[in-house]
């Protein structure tokens, strides 16, 4: 993991091989209020997202560029990234796109977007939610914080407006602090920051 001194980021992986393919283990799982799952392994996230539905209960897809549209369908929510939705709707601006998906998947569609916030297409159109104004010294993290903290609010039986503004809060705390989940804010915290935001 790069980061410069704007505290933006650049991750290099290897996402390994030889991991377990058999995708049933989550059956075995304790009843979960969300699930949460994401692109690197789809079996696994189809399986999971089953579960959701079979249980009644948010089934979330935090989507990259390379997440197969045969997970995205069986999501009650999907939360791209600005990248993910331009990879999977075609296109350059996040509105078109954010439709695009919206029309294509059944379930609840939105686009995180860095500093710029997040958008979702509601009943009467696109919604904006904006970032928090802070000083970023370090976003490693702060995707996964907000997908996390999106899930616990829907968890906690939230709207989605709600989910969304308690996620962009958690987000933007955590990129105040660095050293990547080191940054991951705690409930007290976050509480204070969105009443002292309101």
């Amino acid at each position: 993991v790069y980061v410069d001194q704007a505290g933006e980021r650049q991750i290099v992986n290897f996402r390994g091989s030889g991991l377990a393919e058999d995708p049933d283990w989550p059956e075995h799982a304790p009843e979960p209020d969300a699930v949460l799952v994401d692109s690197r392994w789809p079996a696994a996230a189809i399986r999971a997202l089953e579960l959701a539905r079979a249980r009644d209960v948010p089934g979330i897809v935090d989507a990259e560029a390379s997440t197969e549209e045969s997970v995205l369908a069986r999501a009650s929510h999907v939360a791209f990234s600005r990248d993910g939705l331009l990879s999977f709707a075609g296109g350059k601006q996040i509105e078109a796109a954010l439709h695009a998906a919206d029309e294509r998947l059944p379930g609840w569609v939105a686009v995180t977007d860095g500093a710029d916030g997040a958008f979702h297409v509601g009943a009467d159109g696109l919604k904006h939610t904006p970032a928090f104004a802070v000083e970023a010294k370090d976003t490693l993290g702060a995707g996964d914080i907000w997908h996390g903290a999106f899930a616990l609010a829907l968890a906690e039986k939230s709207d989605e407006c709600h989910a969304v503004r308690f996620a962009n809060a958690a987000a933007a705390l955590k990129c105040t602090e660095f050293g990547g989940r080191k940054g991951c804010p705690d409930r007290e915290a976050l509480e204070q920051f969105l009443q002292e935001n309101t």
